[in-house]
């Protein structure tokens, strides 16, 4: 269980610093690359464990992950257009947002089981 604490930790702080990337995102200001970086090496960490959790003895989190997986493709999507220097898109920087809440919530919701 201390694991799936630690996890759970790891997305969290992940959202923390999401949270403050989308704001930019939404007042269409540059957001800052070290903070990118912080931001995808927070949650990969975290989705990493949480597939090696699920591997040893916990089926159980097969839908958490994929939505996981879900958001880490828009996550993806957006740091490649900033790095090339497209403009990023509202509704993606959100789209992944939603996303990543909705598993973080399947993640708590697992937890408490």
């Amino acid at each position: 269980m201390n694991t799936l604490y630690c996890i759970i930790s790891l997305f969290g702080l992940g959202a923390l610093v999401g949270m403050y990337l989308l704001a930019l995102v939404l007042q269409k200001k540059e957001t800052p690359k070290f903070v990118a970086f912080i931001h995808g090496a927070f949650v990969a960490s975290a989705l990493v464990l949480l597939i090696i959790y699920s591997l040893n003895g916990h089926p159980d989190l097969t839908e958490t992950i994929v939505v996981f997986v879900l958001a880490a493709l828009g996550g993806i999507t957006l740091i490649t257009r900033d790095l090339t220097k497209k403009s990023l898109p509202p509704w993606l920087a959100v789209g992944h947002a939603i996303i990543a809440v909705i598993g973080f919530l399947y993640l708590i919701i697992d937890a408490c089981k």
